[in-house]
């Protein structure tokens, strides 16, 4: 068996909302778009890298610490969080807070030489937009 790609569903009890946020303000490029009877919608946006990330409740626990400053992850049953690179997290910030997502945590600097901040979208799920900064300049 052969895993050719990874599709995250998230289900959203305001598609529009969604879509504001995660299409407009994140820039995710939609690749499909679906309607069918009793206002049933879907849209398909498009990721150009992703990786399955696993991570233990300490590494959580740690992670929220370096970000936040205090537990911050909310108890959803399958505890998923969405981490997505981009080129200026700053900028990141201020166009999904613009969106209807609430701020959690401002960038900031990790251990592992990245700026990192956390964003609960307009659907409650919390997403951290990861910067990787200039390793180079470290020596």
């Amino acid at each position: 068996m052969t895993v050719t790609q990874l599709r995250l569903v998230l289900e959203t009890d305001d598609l529009d909302a969604a879509l504001a946020f995660y299409r407009d303000a994140l820039g995710l490029p939609q690749l499909e778009a679906y309607e069918a009877d009793g206002d049933a919608r879907v849209v398909i946006l498009g990721i150009p890298s992703a990786t399955l990330e696993l991570a233990n409740r300490a590494q959580i626990e740690y992670i929220d610490e370096v970000e936040v400053g205090r537990p911050a992850a909310h108890g959803y049953p399958l505890r998923v969080r969405l981490a997505l690179q981009v080129d200026d997290a700053e900028e990141a910030t201020a166009a999904m807070t613009g969106s209807g997502g609430e701020l959690v945590a401002p960038p900031t600097r990790t251990p592992w030489d990245s700026l990192n901040a956390r964003v609960e979208g307009p659907d409650g799920l919390q997403l951290t937009a990861f910067q990787e900064l200039d390793r180079s300049s470290n020596s």
